[in-house]
């Protein structure tokens, strides 16, 4: 498999002034996804779709994070290489965001030369514009292994909320950190606690960009473009004041510092992941030989889709790199920050085996039920949890019953009552209607970060589509006044039809099943009307899930994570 997974752009009809960047956070590759890892992801997929068909612009950017301390960890416990590791998880991460729908222009990997070049020029650009300097500093080093410490190889006490932590970031109150901060220091390779030494860094002058991160925080707050935890954990960290943060680390794999002498350093990760936005883009313009530029100027929208726990890199560090290098024009626009995701009220835990890990749950299961679960119970403004009789029974009740019953009830009457050929008549007036103002009141709520809003008054019209053929009672219609019942049933067509292209970015797959039961080849965020088309092989979107799986997930649950050692 190559190492980028690229779409190359296709042709709109008509051309747009508007150009979309996305960019989704970068998983690291040491280990599988879960749920959690696509809760944080999967409005971006969305947005890319939804964009998609209104016939924008649009580049959809991510990729595997294959630099840093977490996959020397994984490699060091395991006994193989950093490269076999990120080699694997990559690989996997590939396979699962195609299973699930993702539709990536470009997912690239942080260990290629493309990115490795990208991220030198931009660190000796900040370099030349007096934003890095060096400096000599203290840091951790263990003796027994006799080695600087990446800060994600120590851990301690964090010294503002008091909970365990990692060298870099608390987990708990979502406080950036440096090593030295924390009490009760251990090495995590040996265990052992480590001293403290001199070495010289190169350091960003962060502090420098307080003003001007004040501003941008300020007018995407007025202006409500980021998300409540976006704006509150911006401005925490600029109230405490922002300080000149380490660019450089001693790690093993990573991005060499370009700078004579200090070659054997490597450009710290926080300063090179979210520089993969810009290298994925440039990667991305190279492979379809155009100009990349036109997703990084002024006239740009971009939204920024990760977890609550990244929010800062995105929100104050991302932008102050590119206020930098020049790009102040380019700064993330949207900031799509969803909290966390739980697990059977628990929290998920990765090291307890307390996850849905995605290779395993589409297996077994419509990667249109994962996604639907995942968007109509995003957790938005506060954390969400996945419980799988909530799942089994979301996917029963709105999916199949819903959704997919007014679907097969219309389709199945056509076969059977027209020959398979949907009739051509008048459309109800209200439903026409309300169908035209759907597609604006959904686009709205799309674009402005309000996916579960969307996708429920999606649902909510479906319930109203139900209650409209009980009312209208087609298989009596049908005896009574066949002119009547070629109205209804036109009418349920053209609801299906534009129901299909609604739901296309949220439910891609039955989507794409309604369009070829319809003999739909292209959807648009536009209305439809069809009439006259004969049905090709109608059959359920969606087949029930027996109840009883919940108890049998239940388990699988409990001992994968009670037979953690």
């Amino acid at each position: 498999m190559s190492n980028q997974w690229s779409r190359r752009r296709s042709k709109t009809k008509g051309e747009s002034n508007m150009s979309v960047f996305i960019g989704g956070a970068w998983p690291y590759a040491n280990g599988s996804l879960h749920l959690g890892h696509i809760t944080a992801l999967l409005p971006g997929d969305i947005l890319a779709r939804y964009y998609r068909l209104k016939g924008e612009k649009v580049l959809y950017a991510s990729g595997s994070d294959c630099n840093g301390t977490p996959i020397s960890i994984r490699a060091n416990a395991e006994g193989v290489s950093v490269k076999e590791i990120a080699d694997r998880y990559h690989t996997e991460f590939i396979v699962c965001f195609s299973r699930l729908g993702f539709s990536y222009d470009i997912y690239t990997r942080t260990d290629g030369r493309f990115h490795h070049q990208v991220v030198r020029n931009v660190f000796l650009t900040l370099l030349d514009r007096g934003f890095i300097f060096k400096k000599e500093v203290e840091q951790t080093y263990c003796e027994v292994d006799e080695r600087f410490l990446p800060d994600r190889f120590v851990e301690g006490i964090c010294p503002h909320c008091e909970s365990r932590a990692r060298g870099d970031q608390c987990d708990n109150c979502g406080s950036i950190l440096d090593p030295l901060e924390l009490s009760e220091r251990t090495c995590k390779l040996c265990g052992n606690e480590p001293t403290v030494r001199k070495t010289e860094h190169f350091y960003f002058k962060l502090s420098a960009f307080q003003e001007e991160l004040e501003k941008y925080v300020g007018a995407a707050k007025t202006e409500g473009r980021w998300r409540e935890n976006a704006i509150h954990q911006s401005e925490r960290y600029l109230r405490e004041g922002l300080r000149d943060r380490a660019a450089s680390r001693d790690l093993a794999n990573g991005v060499g510092i370009p700078v004579r002498g200090y070659e054997d350093k490597k450009v710290y990760v926080w300063i090179e992941a979210v520089t993969g936005y810009y290298s994925a883009s440039q990667e991305w313009a190279a492979l379809n030989r155009v100009d990349f530029v036109e997703f990084w100027n002024e006239d740009t929208v971009s939204y920024y889709v990760h977890g609550k726990d990244n929010i800062p890199f995105h929100t104050i560090i991302w932008p102050a790199i590119l206020m930098g290098i020049g790009k102040e024009y380019a700064l993330p626009t949207r900031v799509i920050s969803n909290e966390y995701l739980t697990l059977e009220k628990r929290k998920l835990s990765t090291s307890q085996n307390w996850a849905v890990w995605v290779p395993d749950i589409l297996e077994r299961y419509h990667p249109d039920s994962v996604r639907y679960f995942l968007t109509a119970n995003a957790p938005e403004g506060r954390d969400a949890d996945f419980s799988w009789r909530e799942f089994i029974y979301s996917h029963n009740s709105e999916l199949l019953g819903a959704y997919g019953n007014f679907v097969n009830r219309t389709l199945k009457f056509i076969e059977k009552s027209y020959d398979g050929v949907t009739p051509v008549a008048e459309i109800n007036g209200e439903i026409k209607k309300t169908i035209v103002d759907l597609y604006r009141i959904v686009g709205e709520r799309i674009e402005t970060g309000h996916i579960k809003e969307a996708i429920e008054t999606i649902f909510d019209f479906i319930r109203q589509a139900n209650k409209y053929f009980d009312d209208e009672k087609p298989w009596i219609q049908i005896k009574e006044d066949e002119a009547v019942c070629a109205r209804t049933m036109s009418t349920c067509v053209y609801i299906i039809a534009n129901l299909a292209q609604l739901l296309s970015p949220f439910l891609p797959f039955s989507s794409e099943e309604v369009g070829r039961m319809l003999g739909v080849r292209k959807f648009e965020w536009n209305e439809i009307q069809i009439g006259g088309r004969a049905l090709v092989d109608v059959k359920p979107l969606f087949e029930r899930i027996d109840v009883a799986q919940i108890d049998v997930e239940l388990e699988r649950l409990k001992e994968k994570s009670a037979g953690v050692k």
